[in-house]
């Protein structure tokens, strides 16, 4: 039998008796959070290893299932953990897709510091998925190869697959709906906490200043990244501590550090020779890396952009920059134009020893300014980046800035957010005031922040890391030499290229880290840094027009921050837009609707800032609103300090759905007291409910469940109804809901603001032969739509047209729909575009039996040219006409008849699909949208 102690710490696998008390509180923390979640549950623990993590939460959970590659390690495992009844080990590896087949679905899987160690990371994906429990919960972590690697030199052989936390976070978004990743780092410190359970969370790191001086500084640094993943929503902490409050294993790791300095001590102290002290610092100071030689840069004969970077002297800084623009993955074609300004150490012959890297050497010292002139003039590519020389670039930040630019021809300019190497923010985009002085936005707070995450239109951005189209560049004569040698050219700049009618934008997902002060100090009294008052002055002077129009010193940093195209930053109102969730327009038509609102308020020209008031978005969505220049504000904190700062600023509050309305109106009132505050339905929810109830009624459902609902249902109508009277204004997806709401709420100010569709090209009816059924099955009129058209509908069809295939579409979280798989019937899921179906469909069909509201689904088919059979109540509201822009029927056999006459007879299908492009264009189109919320606006 192998003994407690029958594996030795080897560097990979933990062990609790290890002397390295870093991996003790980073092991033991990761599963201390995952014990949370595994009370009473089933749990299965990939690469389990010596067994302390299975057995921790075995005393939580109702089973424990500990599974690692190596022998030995399982055997031990089994014999000092095997006594706990809920445990097991098993041999086994965690690619293998056919290990622990036949164990069950498991509530929680984890997989702690594994990920690394194999190549086959999609592989172990699928294995997790095929085991985890619907709504399940997978934990996963892996070391942020930009900082266990890069920043801190680790070179671990055993590592085969390093993730950044982009690329972590992708892996698990793959496989997951809900993402939420966390970052770890041992800490000494200090811990305040508070009987509250949730509330924001304040990160802040003390450090040296000076011998007798510290500065305190905001942010936490990290290592580790910490994955929870499910297709459910999962409340997961936004900090986690876990205390050593007798400081057991740091003061028994003390005591082990000095006893050989002690022993040193002694040895010198007696030894008749004199004190050999030389040796004892030479052994404990720690050594200065040598300086390393060139680097080699892979850039491109045929660049799309020109990186140039301007060097005077601090050759390890400028290798460190051209190391990073190496390693960051860059997929758009570059070359590296490096400006030699007459540097005082050998940076010239180092540079000219560097493959890849163009060297263009000043005749003499030109200084910052007129050394990036002199580069730009040697570039190839039509997008410059003007980079410098102490900065080191994240991965994906250049692909970040050249999609931003080339995506959008109104765009001159784009900078990055900015960090120091701490991890601090520096800037993300700059504020100039009316008097000319400049802010960095965002300085010192934690760049991970929601409000430095949106695209926004930003006065200027420093120009330490730059982009700008080179036309536009040569246009302006590049940096204007009155601001040489340096300070006020790239805000300048910026001015100059909005006055020639282009945007200004930082970019967030561009990240470069600045080590701000290499190059001219930061005192502003003495050196180059003088200029920066000097040149101040000069800058006021030259655009002292624009300048009327600023913002001035002391505006709320939320109105300051962005500026809005076309309108002077003086123009500083806000919308503010609210729902549950985050939308997920490819999951289902009221995100389709939400987001087409939040598209329509950015290019209407309004600073829209988005609160989800329920569970966390996936990484994906919550990108594609900040790249839209929306800011995402989800943390109640943040949301309330946005209240208080900016609230007088909101022009137009529009809150969708009544949870959500009822929960902020009141607040509004008194933050935002000039809003106008707009209930968005979404669709009536009283209605729904009560068709629900009804439909259980007829059918002869269970009398508790339609209690229920027309309980649920009396509670939404007064809930609703009390809305509606006490906003400014009410909005409803169709006139019929328009009209009852009249009869309900009589004098009660109701707009009619529905679906938007875009219609595409005219459709032809050749080679079309599917049916298609399109919807969230979260939705329960789509799954009772659903059982019905498979059940009773799609057999009377196939007596009639044998081989017609039935496609049902959409997420179903369970699913349990895959039970109708089968007979013509084709179960896919959720599917990620719906172009491709909508092009080889030949109808679509909607039998609902319940709901309220326009339906999606339907003005989505009808405007890709592809006719709907539905019945009476897929259709209310949108005012189409039976045998003219659709097919009606409210019984199985007058759908079914509708999808064989479709699937037959081409005159037909020709005349309602044109019909249904130009109803939807006429209904539903985004100019409808548009002049509904210009309306709003007032």
């Amino acid at each position: 039998m192998v003994g407690p102690r029958g594996i030795d710490w080897t560097g990979e696998r933990c062990v609790p008796w290890t002397d390295d008390i870093q991996v003790i509180y980073e092991h033991y923390h990761r599963y201390a959070l995952a014990a949370r979640y595994a009370f009473g549950r089933r749990v299965l623990d990939l690469a389990s290893g010596e067994g302390y993590g299975s057995a921790l939460l075995a005393a939580h959970a109702a089973e424990v299932v500990g599974v690692d590659i190596d022998e030995a390690s399982v055997e031990h495992a089994r014999a000092r953990y095997g006594g706990q009844p809920n445990l097991r080990f098993t041999t086994g590896s965690m690619t293998d897709p056919d290990l622990l087949a036949d164990a069950g679905k498991f509530d929680v899987i984890t997989c702690f510091e594994a990920l690394e160690h194999v190549a086959e990371q999609d592989e172990l994906m699928a294995l997790v998925r095929a085991r985890l429990a619907p709504g399940g919960v997978f934990f996963t972590s892996t070391p942020d190869v930009l900082v266990y690697t890069h920043e801190h030199g680790n070179e671990n052989p055993f590592h085969v697959k390093e993730l950044t936390e982009p690329q972590f976070r992708a892996l698990l978004g793959a496989s997951f709906r809900h993402v939420t990743v966390l970052r770890q780092n041992v800490a000494v410190g200090s811990v305040l906490t508070s009987d509250r359970e949730h509330g924001p969370v304040l990160s802040q790191q003390l450090r040296r200043t000076g011998q007798d001086s510290w500065s305190v500084g905001t942010g936490a640094p990290h290592t580790y990244l910490v994955g929870v993943a499910s297709d459910n929503p999962v409340e997961v902490p936004a900090a986690a501590t876990m205390l050593d409050p007798q400081l057991t294993l740091l003061g028994a790791a003390a005591e082990r550090a000095a006893a050989p300095l002690r022993a040193e001590i002694e040895r010198l102290t007696s030894d008749d020779g004199g004190p050999k002290y030389r040796k004892v610092i030479e052994r404990y100071r720690p050594r200065r890396r040598a300086t390393e030689g060139p680097v080699a840069v892979s850039t491109s004969d045929e660049p799309l952009v020109s990186i140039i970077v301007p060097v005077h002297g601090q050759w390890s800084y400028t290798r460190r920059c051209l190391q990073s623009i190496e390693d960051s993955g860059t997929r758009v074609p570059f070359e590296v134009v490096v400006v030699d300004d007459a540097s005082p150490d050998d940076s010239a012959e180092q540079l000219a020893a560097c493959p890849g890297v163009r060297l263009v050497r000043a005749p003499e010292n030109l200084g910052f300014l007129r050394a990036v002139n002199l580069g730009a003039a040697q570039a190839r590519g039509e997008l410059l980046v003007l980079l410098n020389n102490d900065t080191e670039v994240r991965p994906g930040w250049l692909d970040a800035l050249t999609e931003v630019v080339r995506g959008d021809e109104s765009i001159g300019l784009a900078g990055a957010k900015l960090v120091y190497p701490d991890g601090r923010l520096q800037e993300c985009g700059g504020i100039v005031f009316a008097d000319g002085s400049a802010a960095n936005y965002g300085h010192g707070d934690n760049p991970e922040d929601p409000r430095y995450q949106a695209v926004r239109d930003v006065d200027y951005c420093s120009g330490a890391a730059i982009l700008v189209r080179r036309d536009v560049w040569e246009r302006l004569g590049g940096f204007d030499e009155r601001y040489s040698p340096a300070y006020y050219e790239d805000t300048d700049l910026a001015f100059a290229v909005r006055a020639a009618g282009h945007r200004v934008v930082v970019v967030p997902d561009a990240v470069v880290v600045h080590h701000e002060g290499v190059s001219h100090g930061t005192d502003v009294t003495q050196g180059v840094k003088r200029y920066q008052e000097v040149n101040r002055e000069v800058f006021a002077a030259k655009w002292a027009g624009e300048l009327a129009e600023q913002a001035d010193p002391g505006t709320p940093l939320w109105i300051a921050r962005q500026r809005v195209p076309g309108r002077p930053q003086r123009d500083g109102d806000l919308v503010l837009v609210a729902d549950v969730t985050v939308p997920t327009p490819d999951r289902d038509s009221g995100s389709v609707r939400l987001r087409c609102l939040l598209d329509e308020l950015v290019a209407l020209g309004h600073r829209v800032v988005f609160c989800p008031m329920g569970p966390p978005a996936a990484p994906a969505y919550l990108d594609q609103l900040h790249r839209a220049g929306i800011t995402v504000l989800a943390d109640n904190g943040l949301r309330e300090q946005f209240l208080h700062e900016a609230g007088k600023h909101i022009r137009l509050a529009l809150l969708s759905r009544p949870t959500v309305a009822w929960h902020l109106a009141d607040r509004l009132r008194i933050c935002a007291p000039r809003a106008r505050i707009v209930f968005d339905t979404v669709d009536l929810h009283f209605v729904r409910l009560s068709r629900e109830a009804e439909l259980v009624e007829r059918l002869g459902g269970a009398p508790e469940t339609s209690t229920m609902l027309h309980q649920r249902a009396k509670l939404y109508r007064e809930l609703e109804l009390a809305l509606v009277r006490a906003c400014d204004r009410t909005l409803v997806v169709s006139e019929a809901e328009r009209d009852l709401l009249a009869d309900l709420a009589p004098g009660a100010p109701v707009s009619v603001l529905s679906n938007v569709h875009t219609p595409g090209p005219e459709a032809s009816p050749d080679g079309r032969p599917g049916v298609l059924f399109v919807g969230s099955f979260e939705h329960p009129p789509n799954r009772d739509a659903a059982y019905w058209l498979a059940g009773e509908i799609w057999p009377v069809v196939r007596r009639q047209v044998p081989d017609a295939v039935l496609d049902l579409v959409g997420h179903d979280p369970t699913n349990e729909l895959r039970t109708l798989d089968g007979h013509g019937v084709k179960f896919r899921g959720w599917v990620p575009a719906l172009g491709a179906l909508y092009e080889t469909a030949r109808l679509s069909v909607a039998p609902l039996r319940f709901g309220a509201g326009v339906k999606g689904k339907v003005g989505e088919s009808l405007a890709a040219g592809v006719p709907v059979v539905g019945t009476t109540l897929a259709f209310e509201g949108m005012r189409l006409r039976d045998g003219v822009e659709v097919l009606v029927g409210d019984k199985a056999e007058e759908i079914a008849a509708g999808i064989v006459s479709l699937l037959t007879d081409d005159a037909l299908w020709l005349r309602l699909s044109r019909a249904g492009q130009a109803a939807v264009a006429a209904q539903f189109g985004p100019g409808v949208a548009r002049a509904a919320l210009t309306e709003l606006l007032g």
